[in-house]
């Protein structure tokens, strides 16, 4: 009986990890990782660059492999991070130039810190400690984590259109009908017509009397008593002349003023009513 191999022996021994370091796992299957597609697996030609896009750009992707193999990123390994960053960028660099080129970019800085590590380190004037080649890149993913958790919390304020609506409540008007309100205009239209019908039938007789609006507001409220409506033309008498007409309309402007009666009008060019003021109880 022979004895089996290291290869089978990892593979039949459960909870062992393959002998693949630095490669990223390309998925998982039952909670296992896998390393190599399958034969028969059909990949839409597309589906790595749709990967690529789910990222915002390279700072995106440097970060997310960071925290996928629990790196610290206050002394990040460049060649293992570097490694697994091509392994991304090949596969897409001959089918999408345009997707990859800002990728391109990161990656050749990438090996520009790689190879700055192998070399003697050289300290600047001034300076105790040589400056680390990685100090710029850890700054650069430092900040764009912070901007990246910020925008995470903003996004999950609650927002309008997305969370909430604005709350519109229908409420139904009361079936009593109101009147439109009496502009002056409409008024001073009256009281033209009023005018000219007055002259028709004035006299011609100079004489001297005193007049009260007192009193003749006391006289339209005694005239509307116990009326619902009234015209607003059968208050005015044309034949006691214009004298009387103008002291007629200044009690009416001063009963409306009290709030002791209320001019009314169905609807425009409508015919104008005065009523007593009713106060609920």
């Amino acid at each position: 009986m022979r004895s089996a191999s290291p290869a089978e022996a990892t593979a039949a021994t459960p909870g062992t990890m393959p002998d693949v370091v630095d490669q990223v796992a390309l998925a998982r299957l039952y909670g296992e990782p896998l390393f190599a597609l399958p034969q028969d697996l059909y990949i839409p030609p597309d589906a790595l660059e749709v990967f690529l896009e789910a990222f915002e750009g390279p700072l995106d992707l440097l970060l997310y492999l960071i925290r996928k193999q629990n790196f610290n990123i206050l002394d990040i390994p460049m060649a293992g991070l570097t490694r697994q960053y091509l392994v991304y960028v090949e596969e897409i660099r001959s089918r999408n130039l345009e997707l990859a080129a800002e990728y391109l970019l990161m990656a050749a800085m990438l090996i520009e810190i790689k190879s700055r590590m192998l070399l003697p380190p050289k300290k600047q004037e001034g300076a105790d400690e040589a400056e680390d080649p990685r100090a710029e890149l850890v700054r650069r993913l430092l900040e764009y984590e912070q901007m990246k958790m910020a925008a995470m919390r903003l996004g999950q304020l609650p927002q309008y259109g997305r969370d909430f609506v604005k709350a519109q409540v229908y409420i139904e008007q009361s079936l009593q009908p109101r009147f439109p309100d009496v502009h002056v205009v409409d008024l001073q239209d009256a009281w033209r017509d009023i005018l000219k019908r007055a002259r028709l039938v004035q006299h011609h007789k100079i004489t001297r009397e005193e007049l009260s609006v007192r009193e003749y507001m006391s006289m339209v409220l005694k005239t509307l008593q116990g009326r619902r409506f009234v015209e607003f033309e059968e208050l005015f008498d044309p034949a006691n002349g214009s004298t009387v007409l103008v002291v007629t309309f200044i009690a009416l402007l001063e009963l409306a003023k009290e709030t002791l009666i209320e001019i009314t009008q169905a609807e425009a060019f409508a015919p104008i009513y005065v009523r007593l003021a009713y106060t609920p109880a």
